[in-house]
């Protein structure tokens, strides 16, 4: 039974671990397998394991079913920490701001926009970054304005049309 609850306690001081130091754990296990094996995946399965382990060697009273459901519930809790962990970190897809992602954006002018295809600066939020950007319109809009991006000239610069709310 002690050993149980020795591997079950590393389980947890492990994950007591990863989450003061975070991420720099994960760099020890890198090499092991393609993204499988984490830290919290590791502290998931030595905690059930451990507690999973004990608490049948204490019903049962037979170590060899022990560790079988040990084992068991080690991997069941590991796999799910793998995947809360996935889910969590996100695959990175969403991070970057692209130049289509801000058509239809609503933002504020910064600069006024003259009138005849001169510039002025808007501020846009896109993807949760503030963007400042160059901005031309039909009409000239004061500063202030608020606008909604019609098209994207480059990646520093859109057509903006003012927003006319009631």
């Amino acid at each position: 039974m002690t050993v149980f609850l020795v591997v079950g306690a590393v389980g947890v001081l492990l994950l007591l671990v990863a989450l003061v130091v975070g991420d720099v754990l994960d760099g020890a296990l890198e090499g092991l397998s393609a993204g499988f094996f984490s830290t919290e995946a590791l502290a998931g399965f030595l905690g059930a394991l451990g507690f999973g382990g004990a608490i049948a060697l204490e019903v049962t009273g037979s170590t060899s079913l022990a560790v079988v459901v040990g084992l068991v519930l080690g991997v069941l809790l590991g796999w799910l920490a793998v995947r809360a962990s996935a889910y969590l970190h996100g695959d990175g897809k969403g991070d970057t701001v692209r130049t289509a992602d801000m058509l239809e954006k609503i933002g504020s002018v910064v600069s006024a926009i003259p009138d005849g295809g001169g510039f002025g600066v808007v501020s846009l939020s896109v993807g949760g970054h503030i963007t400042r950007l160059n901005a031309r319109s039909s009409v000239a809009v004061p500063a202030g304005t608020q606008v909604s991006v019609t098209q994207v000239i480059s990646p520093t610069a859109v057509q903006v049309e003012p927003l006319f709310l009631p």
